[in-house]
Order: structure tokens, then sequence, then C-alpha cells
């Protein structure tokens, strides 16, 4: 014990900074994420902090594309001779996604695949005095890793913690895939009594034999000793063994779930059989619970039945991409309990071991799966990538009880391949399903105790066809009815179809979700638009669906908070916005949402409160202007109060209670009532007058939206942006033309693509073409006027996003469009031609004053030269 002590002091003194000591009898680990110095190939050198990924900021430029290649990570080790004797090891939780260790210039391992981790022994290559580490990541395309394509972004980096493990040369293996040498199942469960297996694999790397004493102990949640067990066993000099012990009549055993997630501890001890000292001691969670998928009746969980609802979960964060630090991590899990989650989809990859870990303290039943995403290699190397990756996902992962499932393809018929060889496709399905049963078969095999799944896109002819069907013991589907593709009531049939057809078939709805940007907002909510309120609309529609039909084991909603996409477009480029959460993790309306559907305690909240900001033009003849405002409860009724007036009590559909608000100009404070529950919020209001002439609702200033039915905050500048109308005399509107209509069959208006030059996309994403006029009736006085424009088309052609299933491009046909802008009379912007003068979507902003005399207002004039005018937004604000 002086030995390590010493050991102990002299990694301090070395000022190394390994610090966050964490010591088990006969082992320690020490962490090493700092004090390590990072450049890109032939790039310059930089001190960095692990969690690091070289990715954070260029997937959220305007370029295309993002760094795709090797980075260099280094920093030294400085072990005293002491420390000679030990077995020493370095534990990677994740590398992306080809990392090669080398220690003092030599390769001391090498390993593929970004979200596994892997344990490297590295005693033999230490010098003791000045030593270097290297590691060598690369996350470039290879066509013989997964994934391949996929909707969210490859970061890469050294982006979980490093550790180092310094052992005795007795212990348990190292070398069993990255687990930790221990493998725990529950043969017998039931509420009366409960068995234990434990399978410990262990290494003698010393050079004698030796007698050791295998001890497991099983202690409850206060620390008591349940039972424990002792098992003597004799270890070749070099050699390995596994234990077996079986710990049998366990009584009355407090069950694990998601309402009582009730943790045993199993710790494992290495004890010399002479001399009692503990050699190694390695501690699990243990969770006691069965459970069974029923194709008719669902999901039991301890002979209960249980929905299953939750969420899918992306591991990047804003401004870190995948280097998220731990304590972020474990809120994800923590958000998603507290919203009344029982469930969630690790996707598409195996994450931190925090992730796993708070599902096992919170009650989170939980799947995990390998990244075989959209399409796959036909090669013996992409297969045995595949075969490997599941199996270190199953072995590091095994002893979680939250953990119910192992899933191993998502949407692998996305993107077909050889469409125009129909023969040739046909030997591509049959690899694509030959894949899938030996990834099917060796997960049965390495852990016949878990469910099998298999994730499909709504495509339900061709994996029937293909026979992806029949392969797992749970088929999963990812829907989008009313997204990608169709509307949401398509939903339901495609559950029912799937219950007559594959009767005897357990399944879960895997995916579903829309867009929901938080800065959109729309009275008339439709499909595409990203508006907070659809999203609200296709949650009730699934959730209604699912929570109805008992032969539905569950669904996860797509996805737990918005992650980087660094293809996507759209009203945020770069990120996916289908999350309850944004990138940031600050709740939305729809998180708000599930919770009134999932809680089980009384539940009031002003979802719109999260709207904080609003603007809108006055009642005719009022100094108010009604909105509406929603409420999401589990209550059957409510009654809201503005600025302590009620406006009366309303009953709940499906969750939510909707009233018209009369807000005035300024604050405005709600409180929404329902017996002991209560909830408030105060809005701001900047009210526009409904004719400028209006003396009681003065005009400050106003931004306008062309082409558009939704509103915009834009948070950075606090601007606030409505809808724009057809000129009303008196106040203001366009004249002539129509709103931009794009060029595939998914989007209703607008452009989807990315302006460049701006963070503030939807001001320039619609548009109103053809336009002649547009007018403010404003009285005398000095105005700043700024227009708005964008050439939303031609350009760059970029491929069609695979996941956008109703995606029909027509060709786009680019056009000269040159048009003068005028004043009240006077030239502005003559022969403006956009594209040629400042590029395509690309944000234009001209901003000039005008002075308005003799009761003229402003009369923006717009005049084609060849094609038609186009205004994206106007806003206008009163000077003086």
């Amino acid at each position: 014990m002086l030995k390590a002590k010493s050991l102990l002091l002299l990694l301090i003194a070395a000022g190394t900074g390994l610090t966050s000591l964490a010591q088990d009898a006969g082992r320690k680990t020490i962490s090493l994420n700092d004090q390590w110095e990072f450049n890109k190939e032939n790039g310059p050198v930089e001190k960095v902090t692990i969690p690091h990924t070289w990715n954070d900021k260029d997937v959220l430029d305007d370029a295309s594309g993002y760094y795709r290649g090797l980075g260099i990570y280094k920093r030294k080790l400085r072990l005293d001779e002491s420390a000679k004797g030990k077995d020493i090891f370095l534990v990677f939780n994740g590398v992306a996604q080809e990392a090669e260790v080398l220690v003092n210039g030599k390769s001391a391992a090498k390993h593929i695949g970004s979200y596994t981790h892997f344990i490297v022994p590295i005693s033999s290559y230490l010098n003791y005095k000045d030593d270097v580490i290297e590691v060598r990541a690369n996350n470039r395309f290879n066509e013989d890793i997964p994934p391949l394509t996929a909707d969210f972004t490859f970061f890469g980096g050294l982006y979980r913690n490093v550790t180092l493990l310094i052992t005795n040369p007795v212990h348990f293996s190292q070398k069993e895939n990255g687990s930790n040498g221990i493998f725990i199942t529950t043969p017998q469960v039931s509420a009366s009594t409960a068995s234990v297996q434990v399978k410990s694999s262990i290494d003698n790397a010393s050079a004698a034999n030796q007698k050791v004493q295998v001890i497991t102990t099983i202690f409850d949640a206060k620390g008591n000793t349940v039972t424990n067990q002792t098992t003597a066993v004799s270890l070749n000099k070099g050699g390995n063994m596994v234990v077996v012990q079986d710990i049998k009549s366990i009584q009355k055993p407090e069950l694990w779930s998601p309402e009582n997630p009730y943790l045993y501890r199993l710790v494992t001890k290495i004890i010399d059989a002479k001399t009692k000292y503990v050699i190694d001691q390695i501690s699990n969670p243990l969770g006691f619970r069965w459970f069974k998928f029923d194709a008719e009746k669902g999901f039991f969980l301890n002979d209960k039945p249980i929905k299953i609802i939750g969420a899918s979960r992306h591991q990047d964060y804003e401004n870190r991409g995948n280097a998220t630090p731990d304590a972020l991590q474990i809120r994800d899990v923590e958000l998603l309990k507290a919203m009344g989650g029982n469930f969630l989809r690790v996707a598409h990859y195996p994450q931190d071991p925090q992730i796993l870990e708070a599902c096992d303290r919170l009650g989170i039943l939980a799947s995990v799966e390998i990244p075989v995403v959209n399409t796959i290699t036909e090669s013996e190397a992409f297969t045995n990538n595949c075969l490997n990756m599941q199996t270190e996902m199953i072995q590091q992962n095994f002893n979680h009880p939250s953990i119910i499932i192992w899933a191993y393809m998502n949407e692998i018929l996305l993107r077909l391949k050889f469409s125009n060889d129909k023969p040739r496709q046909q030997v591509y399905f049959d690899h694509v399903r030959e894949l899938a049963q030996k990834l099917d078969s060796l997960t049965r095999k390495l852990d016949p105790s878990r469910y099998t799944l298999l994730v499909n896109h709504g495509a339900w002819d061709i994996y029937n066809k293909v026979g992806l069907t029949k392969i797992p013991m749970i088929v999963g589907w990812n829907l989008y009815s009313g997204w990608y593709s169709g509307v949401p009531e398509d939903f339901d049939k495609f559950l029912d179809r799937h219950h007559k057809e594959l009767p005897n078939t357990p399944f879960m709805v895997t995916e579903y979700g829309a867009d929901a940007d938080p800065r959109i907002h729309s009275f008339s909510p439709i499909r595409f638009d990203k508006s907070v309120e659809y999203g609200i609309k296709f949650n009730q529609v699934y959730l209604n669906a699912m929570l109805s039909r008992p032969f539905v084991a569950g669904g996860q909603a797509w996805n737990l908070a918005d992650f980087n996409s660094e293809t996507r477009e759209e009203t945020m480029p770069h990120i996916n916005n289908k999350g309850l959460l944004t990138i940031g993790r600050e709740p939305k309306d729809t998180y708000f949402l599930y919770q009134a559907y999932l809680l089980g305690k009384p539940y009031l909240k002003i979802t719109s409160a999260q709207w904080k900001d609003r603007t809108g033009t006055a009642d005719s003849a009022a100094l108010s202007s009604t909105q509406p405002v929603q409420v999401a409860t589990n209550q059957k009724s409510a009654e809201l109060f503005l600025n302590g007036k009620s406006l009366g009590v309303k009953d709940a559909v499906d969750h939510t209670i909707d009233w018209q608000v009369p807000f005035v100009n300024g604050k405005n404070q709600l409180r929404v009532v329902s017996g002991d529950q209560n909830d408030q919020a105060d809005i701001n209001f900047q009210l526009q007058p409904f004719k400028f002439n209006d003396t009681n609702v003065p005009f400050k200033n106003i931004n306008i939206l062309l082409g558009s039915k939704r509103f915009y905050i834009d948070e950075k500048e606090h601007q606030l942006w409505m809808p724009d109308q057809p000129y009303k005399a008196g106040a203001w509107g366009w004249i002539g033309g129509d709103p931009y209509k794009g060029t595939n069959n998914r989007i209703t208006y607008g452009s989807d693509k990315n302006i460049l030059g701006t963070d503030n996309d939807p001001i320039f994403q619609t548009q109103q073409v053809g336009i002649k006029q547009f007018k403010f009736d404003v009285p005398d006085g000095e105005y700043e006027l700024a227009l708005y424009f964008a050439e939303l088309v031609g350009g760059e052609t970029k491929e069609a996003l695979a996941y956008n299933l109703d995606n029909n491009h027509k060709k786009e046909v680019e056009e000269q469009r040159i048009f003068d802008v005028s004043i009240n009379g006077t030239a502005f912007l003559p022969k403006l031609n956009i594209a040629a003068d400042f590029g395509y979507t690309t944000a234009v902003k001209k901003t000039t004053r005008v002075t308005v005399q003799n009761g003229k207002g402003i009369a923006i004039d717009f005049n084609a030269i060849e094609g038609k005018p186009v205004l994206n937004a106007v806003q206008l604000r009163k000077i003086y």
C-alpha cells in the first residue's frame, strides 16, 4: 500500500494535472483530460482540454462541408519507476472515428468506430521518465466504417473523457471489448425471489501462478449486505480465467421500475488467498426486473402493462459539438424524466457511459444501437466492423438494468442503391438482409435476455419485400406522416396496417416529429412552416393514436433536443429543429405538451409564455390586439385571467386549452388557475396601429415579412417580425404579386435554402414575387426605411436530402431579374439585379431615410425591366 501511495504522490508532484482521482482497492483511475496539445494535419498547434472536437465551429458556418480528416493529440505522462510492476492502461470513452494510440512514438493500439470506448495496455511502451502519449484521430469518410451517411454530423475529435487506469498484474480483464470484465444476469426474477449470475473474466499478467478468492457481495440501496459468495481460484501465469458465480434465493427483491428505480450494488473483489489483500475490485449496478413485448397488448414490466413513451437523443450540444461535459449529458436524462418520459432511445450510436448510468438511477428504460444508417457497403470489412461495434456495444453496456433492447440498423433502405439496375439492386438487398441477420443472431447469442430491434422508415412495402420485418424481435418504424410526406391523419392508418399484416410482431414508433423553430409562430400553422404551433398539433395527433392502441408498445419522439446536421439548411441552417428542447436545452411548447400528457401529478402550464415578446395590429377601433394563448394541462378545465380580469373557464381538449386574448400595448399579465394549480406569465406586447392616424396607438416601428404567414423573433437584436397583408388604406401593405413558391413538394411557401450572410434566415426565405408597390400611409415626419432582398431562384445545385421523402424537385429555371426601386417617385435602387450584384441566396439589406410631407406617406414602387420584382421583407422606424 505504501508503494501505491507513493505512486499517487509522484503523479501529483509531477505537475501533470492528473486529477479527479477515483480509487478502488487495487486499482486507480485518474483523469487525463488536461494538458493536451492538438493540431490538424499540417496545422498549427494549440492547447486543448478533453472533451474536444475540431468541428464545433465549422459545422455552423455558411461554407458547405466541414473538416473531415486527421487530428493529432499529444500530452506528456510522467510516471515514476515505482509504477513499474503495475499494469497500466489508457481508457478512451470515445474517439471519432479511426484512432491510433502511440506511446513514445510506437503504435500501441488502433480502434475503429466513433461511439464505443476502448482500452489500451501501455506498460510495455513506457520509460517511466518522459513518456509521451499521442492519439491520431481521423473522421474522414471511409466506406468500410458506419455510419456512411446520416442526418447528423460526424464530428471528429477526442471528444469523451480519457482515463489512466492502473491495476495490479492480477486484475479483472481489460481485454473484453472495452468492458470491465464482469457480466451480470438475473436468470430468475419475481416479486418473491431472484437469482443472480456473475461471470468474471480475470487476467494474471504476472510471471507466477496465483491463488486468489473471488468474492461477490450484493448491497442494498442503504449499503446493507444482502448476500455474498466466495469462489477459490487458481490462476496460471500469463493466463485468463472466467469465474462463474450463481447467487440464488434472494428473497423479496426490491424491483426496479420507472416509478421506483431501485438499484442494488454488486461489488466483486479479487483477494489474495493468503494475505487477504484486495488485488482488484469493481462495482456494478444491479436492478431486478423482468419484461416482455406482446404483439397484441404492448409492453409489460414486472407483469404490469406500461406504455413506453420517451424520446431519442443525439449527443451534441450548442456551440460544443459532441464534446459535451458530463454534467450536461446527465441533465439530458434528467430533463427526459422531468418531462414524464420513461424511455430513451440512445440513437443512433452508443453514447457516453454517463447516459446509461443516469437511466439506471432515474428509471428510464433504454435501447442502444450501432450507427448502421441509411445504407451499407457490401464489403467484408464493413460487415466485420458492424459485428465488432455490436459486440463492443453489448459487452460494454451489458450490466445496465435500464437496457431492454439492442438495435443495429436505422432506415437502412432510405438511400436505395442501383435503382437503374434491378438485378444488381436485388443483390444489394440480399446483402442488407444478410447483414441484418448476422447482427441479430450475434446479438441473441451475446445477450439472450434482451430484445433485438431493427428500425425502418415508413416505406412499408420495401422493408417487407426485402425481409427486414421478419428478422428482429421488435420492429421499429420511423413515421413522419404530415411532415416529410402525407398528413398527420395517415399515422394511425399505418399503425393499424402493421397490426393487421404483422399481427405477431411487436413494434414501436421509434421516431416521429415535426420541426419547431422556437423563433417562429403562426396563427394558421401548416406543414413545414416550422412554427411551434404546428409542432403542437402534430404531436397531439401522434400521442393520441399511440396511447389509444394497446398493441403499440410505445413511441419515441424525434428528438429530445435539437441537434447539428451540417447538410441541413432551412430556417436554422445546420440544425434539425425537431427537438422538444432547443440545442441549448431550453424547453419548447412541445416539451410542456408532453408533460401534460405524461406526468402523473396535476399539471398546468401557460405554454405561450415562451412567446413572451409579441407584436400585432390593433383590432379595428380598439386599443388591443386579439391573439391566441395556449395552456397545456392534464386537468379537465382551467380559467385564464388577463391583468386580473377573467377570460372564462374552458375545458381541455387533447391536453390543451386555447383562449383569444386582447393584448394591450406594453406589459400584459396572464394567470391560469385550475383547482390548486396555477401558472402565470408576463407578455410584452408592441401594439401596431390599425390605421396610422390613430393617435391612441402611437407608431414607433414595424417589421414585416413578405410572402409569409408567420411571426419571427430575432432574438439577438430583439426585433419582432410579423406577417404581411395586402394594402389597406390608411394603414400599410403590398399591392400586386404572389408569395414565393419553392421548387419542391414539401414546402407550401418560401424557400428552405441557407441564406448566406445572416443568422436570420426566415426574414429572407419568403418574398412577394411580382410586387408592384408597398405603401405606408404614415403621417408626416422623418423615417428610416429598410428593404430586404434575397434571390431565391438559382445558385449552386445541391443533392436532395434523403430524409426529405416527399422531395420531388422541379428543375429551377434561372430567370434574369432586373427591376427599379423608387421611393415616393425618387429612384432608390435603379436596375437592381440581386443575383448579379450580390449573389444567390445572399442576404441584402438596403436602408435609407425618408422625409414624409404633405400627407403623402411612403410609396415604394417596383418597376420590372426583366423578370418579376421581389421584396422579402420591409422595416420602417419613425425617427421623429
